[in-house]
Protein backbone atom coordinates (compact mmCIF):
# COMPACT_ATOMS: atom_id res chain seq x y z
CA UNK A 1 0.00 0.00 0.00
CA UNK A 2 1.44 3.43 -0.62
CA UNK A 3 0.96 6.16 1.94
CA UNK A 4 1.51 9.64 2.28
CA UNK A 5 2.46 11.27 5.37
CA UNK A 6 2.87 15.31 6.03
CA UNK A 7 5.92 15.50 7.46
CA UNK A 8 8.44 18.33 9.13
CA UNK A 9 11.57 17.00 7.77
CA UNK A 10 12.69 14.61 4.79
CA UNK A 11 12.77 11.55 7.14
CA UNK A 12 11.29 9.43 8.96
CA UNK A 13 12.83 10.54 12.32
CA UNK A 14 10.94 13.90 11.48
CA UNK A 15 7.34 15.04 13.21
CA UNK A 16 4.28 14.56 11.52
CA UNK A 17 3.62 18.03 10.24
CA UNK A 18 -0.26 19.37 11.56
CA UNK A 19 -1.34 21.24 8.89
CA UNK A 20 -1.67 19.07 4.84
CA UNK A 21 -1.95 21.67 2.50
CA UNK A 22 1.20 23.89 4.13
CA UNK A 23 3.29 20.82 5.38
CA UNK A 24 6.97 21.55 4.86
CA UNK A 25 7.35 18.33 2.96
CA UNK A 26 5.88 14.73 2.54
CA UNK A 27 7.20 11.54 3.15
CA UNK A 28 5.54 8.67 0.21
CA UNK A 29 6.17 5.73 1.87
CA UNK A 30 5.38 1.77 0.46
CA UNK A 31 4.38 -0.73 2.74
CA UNK A 32 5.00 -3.60 0.66
CA UNK A 33 8.73 -2.89 0.51
CA UNK A 34 9.28 -0.04 3.09
CA UNK A 35 10.78 2.21 0.38
CA UNK A 36 9.83 5.71 1.25
CA UNK A 37 10.94 9.28 -1.04
CA UNK A 38 10.86 12.29 0.65
CA UNK A 39 9.50 15.66 -1.64
CA UNK A 40 9.51 18.84 -0.80
CA UNK A 41 6.34 21.01 -0.70
CA UNK A 42 8.22 24.61 -1.05
CA UNK A 43 6.32 24.91 -4.41
CA UNK A 44 2.85 24.99 -2.61
CA UNK A 45 4.14 26.53 1.19
CA UNK A 46 3.32 29.56 0.37
CA UNK A 47 0.57 30.03 -2.04
CA UNK A 48 -2.08 32.55 -1.02
CA UNK A 49 -4.45 30.28 -1.56
CA UNK A 50 -4.94 26.82 -3.49
CA UNK A 51 -2.32 25.35 -1.52
CA UNK A 52 -4.29 22.40 0.21
CA UNK A 53 -5.80 21.36 -3.31
CA UNK A 54 -2.31 21.89 -4.94
CA UNK A 55 -0.63 19.70 -2.41
CA UNK A 56 -3.91 17.14 -2.80
CA UNK A 57 -2.98 16.45 -6.33
CA UNK A 58 0.75 16.03 -5.87
CA UNK A 59 -0.43 13.46 -3.36
CA UNK A 60 -3.20 11.98 -5.71
CA UNK A 61 -0.20 11.88 -8.75
CA UNK A 62 1.64 9.70 -6.89
CA UNK A 63 -0.59 6.88 -6.26
CA UNK A 64 -1.22 7.02 -2.60
CA UNK A 65 -3.78 5.17 -1.45
CA UNK A 66 -3.73 6.64 2.00
CA UNK A 67 -3.10 10.38 3.52
CA UNK A 68 -2.06 10.06 7.19
CA UNK A 69 -1.92 14.11 8.53
CA UNK A 70 -2.71 16.40 11.35
CA UNK A 71 -5.84 18.13 10.47
CA UNK A 72 -7.05 18.92 6.58
CA UNK A 73 -9.43 21.54 5.30
CA UNK A 74 -12.11 21.31 3.44
CA UNK A 75 -11.48 22.08 0.08
CA UNK A 76 -8.16 19.34 0.05
CA UNK A 77 -10.44 16.66 1.84
CA UNK A 78 -13.32 16.67 -0.79
CA UNK A 79 -10.12 16.42 -3.67
CA UNK A 80 -8.22 13.24 -1.58
CA UNK A 81 -11.71 11.66 -1.41
CA UNK A 82 -12.19 12.56 -5.24
CA UNK A 83 -8.44 10.95 -5.98
CA UNK A 84 -9.43 7.69 -3.99
CA UNK A 85 -7.03 8.63 -1.15
CA UNK A 86 -8.24 8.11 2.36
CA UNK A 87 -7.46 10.67 4.76
CA UNK A 88 -6.29 9.61 8.51
CA UNK A 89 -6.29 12.98 10.77
CA UNK A 90 -5.26 13.92 14.12
CA UNK A 91 -1.66 12.09 13.46
CA UNK A 92 0.82 13.09 15.73
CA UNK A 93 4.04 12.30 16.69
CA UNK A 94 7.48 10.85 14.68
CA UNK A 95 6.28 9.50 10.85
CA UNK A 96 7.99 5.90 11.57
CA UNK A 97 5.67 5.44 14.56
CA UNK A 98 2.72 6.82 12.80
CA UNK A 99 3.47 3.95 10.20
CA UNK A 100 3.47 1.76 12.09
CA UNK A 101 0.22 2.79 14.04
CA UNK A 102 -1.32 2.63 10.81
CA UNK A 103 0.27 -0.80 9.87
CA UNK A 104 -1.29 -2.39 13.38
CA UNK A 105 -4.44 -1.05 12.17
CA UNK A 106 -4.90 1.70 15.03
CA UNK A 107 -5.75 4.13 12.47
CA UNK A 108 -9.08 4.82 11.22
CA UNK A 109 -9.93 7.25 8.32
CA UNK A 110 -12.15 10.46 8.73
CA UNK A 111 -15.12 10.99 7.41
CA UNK A 112 -15.22 15.18 6.81
CA UNK A 113 -12.22 17.63 7.40
CA UNK A 114 -11.61 19.10 10.50
CA UNK A 115 -10.62 22.60 10.12
CA UNK A 116 -12.17 25.35 8.03
CA UNK A 117 -9.64 26.19 4.75
CA UNK A 118 -7.27 28.62 4.88
CA UNK A 119 -5.95 27.20 8.51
Amino acid sequence: MKIAISSEAMNLDANVDPRFGRARCFIFYDTDTDAFEAHSNEQVLNLPQGAGIQAAQQVIDRGTEVLLTGHCGPNAFRTLQAGGVKVILDVQGVVKKAIGQLKNGALKPAESSDVEGHW
